[in-house]
């Protein structure tokens, strides 16, 4: 008797038919060719919506989860999605529609990137921003 396996991109947690990485295969390949994805999501409180994402980015967080970063086309701005909330997804052959959301600094002020190096800055920086202001003469912060 041979298993049935679901359908390619309708359960997100199945682990009986699915591998625990193909979700997150299915993203990243809708993130390089830049095609919007629908998620069925569940928030903290258990409330289920539906929302139709354009993949930004596709981040692990500091706690280990991996969280997807996207414009929602439901509130017209840049979300941050848990991969672990995301309870079915589908992918589309449309692409996006939106306009990404502008990086800014803690003080709202937008980044330009011109060179390389800046890249590689704001990258780092994204990564290694202080959980809290660092202040002189603070020693419990030394190695």
């Amino acid at each position: 008797m041979s298993r049935q396996q679901a359908p390619r991109g309708t359960r997100c947690g199945t682990p009986a038919t699915r591998p625990p990485t193909e979700p997150l295969t299915d993203l990243y390949r809708a993130l390089d060719r830049r095609t919007a994805v629908t998620i069925t999501y569940r928030d903290t409180d258990g409330t289920e919506t539906v929302r139709t994402i354009e993949i930004a980015d596709i981040r692990t967080t500091k706690s280990g989860r991996i969280e997807i970063r996207a414009m929602c086309r439901l509130r017209s701005e840049a979300r941050g999605f848990g991969l672990h909330r995301i309870v079915s997804y589908t992918l589309h052959r449309c692409g996006y529609v939106l306009e990404p959301a502008e990086a800014t600094t803690p003080a709202g002020r937008v980044i330009i990137v011109r060179t390389p190096a800046q890249l590689i800055a704001r990258e780092l920086g994204r990564d290694y921003l202080p959980i809290r202001p660092l202040v002189r003469g603070q020693t419990d912060l030394a190695a």
